[in-house]
């Protein structure tokens, strides 16, 4: 196979990388806390490894094809999860296994971390972190979409690779360079909107501009310690309920509210639908033991508390309004089982995604109902659309791909010698792009292993790119011509 063109990709990917450094100097500057020299420097080392190479393959004519995609996506989220790792080296605030964690928590929105004193890093440092969340939440392959056309290349096979969800080849518009444009447009929109309401409910501009970064982003990053719990503000939980939902609703429905003015595709759209009574099923059930057991003094309390866990949760954001580790009976482990589910395909969030689940489910119901009528036959619908047995034959392949690796990263967590309940969370977290965990990662890395740490960067990338993107490229057959 020629790898000509998909390096010469991810030279050019690289450069455009390079050049978000140049923001969070900017911050440094204006706030005067030291750090610009590391992000000039880290600008340097990306753009000056990435240009010599890239000028004599700058002519070459572009030649991409599906599995090339696959190469682009992968090695770019490797080189991309390095050269994020360099403010934090160069600013000697983290080793290099820490900053590469870091690097890769954030570009792949899972939200947990090895910081200890979030508090205490440089403004810059904390609005680079937020950065990159935002930049990973909608996918920068995906940005590079709607820009490499114009350089000559073309970007479906990368878009296929990098979106997230089962449905893959549907776009909101006939062109993909326009469904790039239009996805980066709402985003922005989103966050500027985002950003404005935190500013109205109480936050400083700064922790704003950080938090929508990290809201709509369904990263979970926080500029404070105690997360979102640090501001007491039921407004602010109720604005971050709001734009975490939006993060993990499929950006191809939001397209349609906006074309066809009406909040009706929200509630057309089966899996928004399916979505949005999950969350109110689990918050009613999550607030009703919390009351029972007596954990909050009345049920509106409860109530409040389980829709924020529940929404932060399911979308695979982290923020935090309350401590869920401490909650009473099984409540702990049944949020981190609801971050398997995730959000909508076509979303910012992370997890298994609700189509993926749906289908599940109802093919595991034609199966039953199959050994109860062995004539029959039972198509599967969604949406009233008839769905191909291939369709669901790849659904049940991810499942089970999915659970194969999970039982593998956690068995090679606990080898590195975490208990069962940590490793277990410590993978589902970090596979589900959640960030909090249980036992000892409930709020922190920083206490795990060296080992434990690199197997949740893979872990990450493998939930990031949806484990069949990074696992085929281990395929013999992938790499034959």
């Amino acid at each position: 196979m020629k790898l000509i063109e998909p390096i010469r990709i991810v030279l050019v990917l690289s450069m455009g990388f390079s050049l978000t450094m140049l923001p969070p100097a900017a911050v440094s500057l204006w706030y005067a806390d030291g750090q610009w020299q590391a992000f000039v420097q880290a600008f340097l080392i990306g753009f000056l490894a990435s240009f010599p190479p890239w000028w004599p393959l700058r002519r070459r004519l572009p030649t991409l094809r599906r599995r090339d995609g696959f190469i682009v996506v992968s090695m770019f989220w490797i080189v991309l999860s390095l050269l994020g790792a360099l403010p934090f080296l160069l600013g000697e605030h983290l080793n290099f296994v820490d900053a590469l964690f870091e690097s890769v928590s954030g570009f792949t929105t899972t939200g947990a971390t090895v910081a200890t004193d979030i508090e205490s890093l440089p403004p810059s440092i904390l609005y680079y972190r937020h950065q990159l969340q935002w930049l990973g939440g909608m996918g920068l392959v995906v940005l590079a979409v709607a820009i490499l056309p114009l350089l000559g290349i073309g970007g479906m096979h990368i878009y296929r690779a990098e979106t997230p969800g089962p449905i893959k080849d549907e776009k909101m518009m006939p062109r993909l360079i326009h469904s790039a444009r239009a996805m980066w447009m709402i985003y922005i929109a989103l966050t500027i909107a985002c950003a404005l309401s935190y500013w109205l409910a109480g936050m400083t501009p700064f922790d704003a501009i950080a938090h929508s970064f990290s809201t709509i982003s369904t990263g979970g990053f926080s500029t404070h310690d105690a997360s979102l719990a640090y501001y007491a503000s039921d407004t602010i939980d109720f604005v971050a309920i709001v734009f975490m939902l939006l993060g993990a609703i499929n950006f191809s429905v939001h397209f349609a509210v906006l074309r066809k003015r009406s909040l009706s595709p929200y509630l057309q759209d089966i899996e928004v639908r399916s979505f949005l009574m999950f969350v109110i099923a689990s918050t009613l059930l999550i607030a009703v033991v919390l009351r029972w057991t007596g954990y909050y003094p009345s049920l509106l309390d409860a109530l409040i508390n389980a829709d924020f866990e529940v929404v932060s949760v399911i979308t695979s954001t982290g923020l935090g309004a309350a401590d869920f580790t401490q909650w009473p009976t099984f409540l702990p482990v049944l949020l981190i089982f609801i971050s398997f589910i995730g959000g909508c395909g076509g979303s910012t969030a992370g997890g298994m995604k609700v189509m993926r689940v749906l289908l599940l489910i109802k093919e595991a119901v034609r199966e039953v109902n199959h050994l109860i009528h062995p004539r029959s036959v039972k198509l599967v619908k969604i949406g009233g659309r008839i769905l191909q047995e291939r369709t669901t034959q790849a659904i049940w392949g991810f499942f089970g791909m999915y659970v194969i690796v999970f039982v593998v990263l956690m068995l090679s967590m606990m080898a590195t010698g975490l208990d069962q309940i940590t490793a277990f969370s410590a993978v589902a977290t970090s596979i589900n792009n959640l960030g909090p965990g249980l036992g000892d990662v409930a709020y922190t890395f920083a206490t795990v292993g060296t080992g434990a740490k690199l197997i949740s960067v893979l872990a990450m990338l493998l939930g990031r790119l949806e484990i069949f993107s990074l696992l085929v490229l281990l395929s013999p057959a992938f790499w034959r011509e």
